[in-house]
């Protein structure tokens, strides 16, 4: 690990930087595990914590941790400098009294299919894009800098966002090598959004940004043991995403509290007109919903179709179910969304006629020399050495061997899987039991990493909530032995306050979550 990049550009960093490194560490006499952006922002305000010294804590963290999990990619060489601008910014606001920024000074990092315009590739963990520097920021770049964020890096994924395999391994990509679960290494931190839900777990970054179709923030949430928040499709601007298909595709939070999960959202959403499935929000400040009676008078199905495959899962769930029916829950058992199953291969379909077309359309926003899937795939046959070890493109190739949306039967099939997952699915069950919404686990506890069988997938209940759009949050709920398991709150289009209500509260009363022992805090 001696020559990896992140460890030779932190180094450089640090060293720059020796003086600010010791006041850092001297100054944050506490946890930062612990510490939310609402606590973080009453520091700055009382002189006991700036921006500069958070990000440097954070930057020696990943020089410290990240050889052991393998989470970044990259780190940002102007993160420093942007935040002692955001400090000075701090220190302005405070002398006129006037409001801050909702992420003034936080450090976040950024999945590594992201758009951003300060000198780091966007590669997608594949190789093919490692000389692609953006000229602009992605939309909910935009976003984040407006709200004050520092940019502290790119975090590893499974590459293409684990849309290029059937045999693929999470986590995995050619760029970043093997994230790794920092709850215990030799396991999987699921994906796509790896190394974004491994580097918060271990406390590399306040918060960072994770990308699903479906399953890909909400899975390494889980597995990593922290906050997933999928929103409602259009809520999150996706220009300047590598993506795989605009009817699913979304960013959302990852976080060790709600609160954080909620703030950062909160900042990330905008209407976008270059998205032509961004919509406005029926409501305007999500943190307004981080209620702590929030369960009280709820309507909640237990979908009971999505119980978990193992029995320990399941038996925290059943505590988690009690601990909401006493906090004031009206509990719905046994309530089945009856058109699981039925939408596999529509899902399948609509995802490979979406990537052919709309890979090809980022590609052309690009300055590299191809822009089509069937180069990509000639590209990956090229450098297979780096890139086909591990698996294969069998998905590549599926794509490229469809007629992308031009094909007789897109519409048709689109429509009838949003039906099968809406109209007739999350939509049916909650009509037919008048619920708020509906819970779940959300997946098994973490698999062993193995390249070559590639993932043990036993199920979960992401699939509903990605195929309608719809959101869909995961919080911690306890441990199988040592791994993190985690409990899924979704509903109907544009419920994420209602869901956040119920999903804080949930965290409040449990206090589930623990920490990794990767170091010290």
């Amino acid at each position: 690990m001696k020559n990896h990049p992140v460890l030779l550009l932190l180094s450089m960093l640090i060293v720059a930087t020796t003086s600010d490194a010791a006041n850092a560490e001297h100054d944050i006499k506490y946890s930062t595990e612990a510490l939310t952006i609402p606590a973080i922002h009453q520091a700055m305000r009382d002189d006991k914590l700036t921006s500069s010294q958070l990000t440097q804590h954070y930057l020696q963290r990943i020089l410290a941790l990240n050889p052991k999990i393998n989470a970044v990619i990259t780190v940002n060489p102007k993160a420093q400098q942007d935040a002692k601008r955001a400090d000075a910014l701090a220190a302005q606001l405070k002398r006129q009294n006037q409001p801050w920024p909702l992420l003034l000074g936080v450090p976040i990092l950024v999945k590594d299919n992201i758009d951003t315009a300060d000198g780091m590739a966007n590669t997608g963990g594949s190789v093919l894009l490692k000389d692609h520097y953006p000229k602009h920021d992605a939309f909910v770049i935009q976003q984040l800098r407006q709200a004050g964020a520092i940019i502290l890096g790119k975090a590893n994924l499974s590459e293409w966002a684990n849309f290029r395999s059937t045999r693929s391994n999470s986590g995995w990509s050619a760029m970043g090598g093997q994230t790794r679960n920092p709850f215990d290494i030799t396991r999987s931190p699921c994906g796509s959004s790896s190394g974004s839900g491994a580097a918060v777990s271990a406390n590399l970054t306040q918060v960072a940004i994770g990308t699903e179709t479906d399953g890909s923030i909400i899975c390494p949430a889980a597995m990593n043991g922290v906050v997933g928040i999928k929103p409602t499709v259009g809520a999150v601007s996706r220009t300047g995403i590598i993506p795989i298909s605009s009817q699913f595709d979304t960013a959302g939070p990852m976080a060790r509290s709600v609160t954080d999960a909620v703030f950062l959202l909160q900042a990330m959403l905008g209407l976008d007109e270059r998205d032509t499935h961004s919509v406005p929000m029926p409501f305007d400040d999500l943190t307004q919903y981080l209620n702590s009676n929030g369960l009280q008078g709820k309507r909640i199905g237990i979908a009971s179709n999505y119980a978990s495959a193992h029995p320990k899962v399941n038996a925290l769930f059943s505590r988690a179910v009690e601990t909401m029916r006493n906090a004031g829950a009206v509990i719905i058992d046994n309530v089945v969304i009856k058109t699981k199953g039925e939408w596999h291969q529509a899902q399948l379909n609509a995802l490979l006629w979406d990537f052919k077309d709309e890979i090809a359309d980022y590609l052309k926003t690009t300055d590299m020399p191809f822009n089509t899937l069937a180069e990509l795939i000639a590209l990956n046959n090229q450098y297979a050495a780096k890139e086909l070890t591990a698996f294969g493109q069998e998905l590549f190739i599926m794509a490229e061997a469809t007629q992308g949306k031009q094909s007789q039967h897109y519409r048709q099939q689109r429509q009838n899987l949003l039906d099968l997952a809406r109209a007739k699915g999350i939509d049916a069950a909650l009509k037919q039991h008048d619920l708020d919404l509906l819970i779940a686990p959300t997946t098994q506890p973490a698999w062993k990493i193995d390249l070559v069988n590639g993932d043990y997938y036993s199920g979960s209940a992401s699939s509903p909530a990605a195929i309608s759009g719809y959101p869909h949050i995961s919080v911690p709920m306890g441990f199988v032995l040592h791994l993190p398991v985690a409990i899924s709150f979704f509903s109907t289009a544009n419920s994420e306050p209602m869901l956040i209500e119920a999903a804080y509260h949930f965290e409040q009363i449990t206090q589930a979550r623990r920490a990794p022992s990767l170091g010290a805090n």
